[in-house]
């Protein structure tokens, strides 16, 4: 069990920000921001502050139907709880290792599941008394990352990786307990975002390398029912991080931020879950680690931490798939979730000495034009 943080009011500090215009936005993307976007309305409108220790580092976020996002801080160990709409800091769910916590997603309305790194589990936060309320170890030496539910077999899919092959281990939600485990032989650099396609009715899991060739990854496709690695859907010189679904069997792909460190030009990929086919090429957007979508809204957004001239929360048009623009974020920014209710995108930011407002780091609030 792990204590609560008090509830500490902590309201956005709305800024009027009118020079995060579409133009200035265009700049911020560099050079393959050059071709004129689509107009969005979208515009950073304040900060939530972080309580504890300076925010130097965190991970994963997700916002669940009741409109409650929840991101890993691993500065302060915990899990952090706001209220998307207000931008109230609800509080903080602790007890995660010096590791975690790292993958988070929703499982209804009233449990968040988070990684907790190297200890190997998966922990279950009650959202109203903000503690930990279970933990479900999946392999002892190995450390526990990305995540994604799939609420037709009331499976949770977490990715477990140290020395060898990455496994995606399946948990079931009900009774909490290990009840699969896919190794991905082919994968020799861990795994990453892992997405349920409903659709299909099967599991969709980046792979950034393939037999230790950078240029050459994987979505892998798994079935949750025969725990079966179906097949492995192809990228070159990607090296997949984020997975987010769209409309129908659309998988928007984040090119990673170890791409472009490897030297391969920053990019992200739309592709059909279904056939595998790569259907768009999105050039003005890439080395993301986290992407999201919002299927209100209709739009993919793309923590872009390495993207040419500075991090940018991307945004595409996930029905015509294309890109719209790219706003400035901030160090380190690499986690970004979205609230289909409010419209509302949250990203993390990183402490920095010449962080102005996110000093001591903070999550940046991005909205629509008329919402604050």
């Amino acid at each position: 069990m792990t204590d609560t943080v008090p509830s500490l009011p902590a309201p956005l500090r709305v800024r009027a920000l009118w020079m995060l215009t579409v133009a200035i936005a265009v700049l911020a993307g560099g050079a393959a921001a050059s071709a004129a976007p689509l107009r969005t309305a979208l515009r950073r409108v304040g900060e939530i502050a972080v309580p504890g220790q300076p925010l130097r580092t965190f991970d994963i976020g997700d916002v669940n139907a009741a409109g409650i996002y929840a991101f890993s801080d691993r500065s302060n160990h915990g899990l952090d709880l706001i209220d998307a709409s207000t931008g109230r800091f609800l509080g903080r769910a602790g007890g995660f290792g010096h590791d975690g916590p790292k993958g988070v997603v929703a499982v209804g309305t009233g449990t968040f599941w988070a990684s907790d790194g190297d200890s190997g589990t998966v922990k279950v936060v009650d959202v109203r008394t903000r503690r930990i309320i279970a933990s479900v170890l999946t392999e002892r030496g190995k450390t526990t990352d990305e995540l994604t539910y799939d609420p037709r077999d009331h499976l949770l899919a977490v990715v477990a990786k140290h020395d060898g092959p990455p496994i995606l281990n399946l948990i079931s939600t009900r009774s909490r307990k290990v009840v699969g485990r896919v190794t991905l032989a082919a994968a020799t650099d861990g795994a990453e975002q892992p997405a349920y396609v409903p659709a299909t009715g099967l599991l969709y899991l980046s792979l950034p390398v393939l037999h230790h060739v950078k240029a050459e990854g994987a979505i892998a496709v798994i079935n949750p029912r025969t725990r079966r690695l179906v097949r492995l859907i192809h990228v070159r010189q990607c090296m997949p991080a984020g997975l987010a679904l769209g409309p129908h069997t659309d998988l928007l792909v984040g090119c990673s931020d170890d791409a472009v460190t490897a030297g391969f030009p920053a990019h992200s990929l739309i592709l059909d879950a279904r056939s595998g086919n790569i259907v768009a090429r999105i050039v003005q957007v890439g080395g993301s680690d986290e992407v999201y979508a919002d299927p209100r809204a209709h739009r993919y957004y793309l923590a872009a931490v390495k993207n040419p001239g500075g991090p940018v929360l991307g945004i595409v048009d996930a029905r015509t798939r294309r890109w719209i623009a790219n706003l400035p974020s901030g160090p380190d920014a690499h986690s970004v979730a979205a609230d289909p209710r409010s419209g509302k995108v949250f990203v993390p930011i990183a402490a920095s000495r010449n962080g102005g407002p996110c000093r001591e780091g903070c999550v940046a609030v991005f909205a629509p034009r008329g919402v604050s």
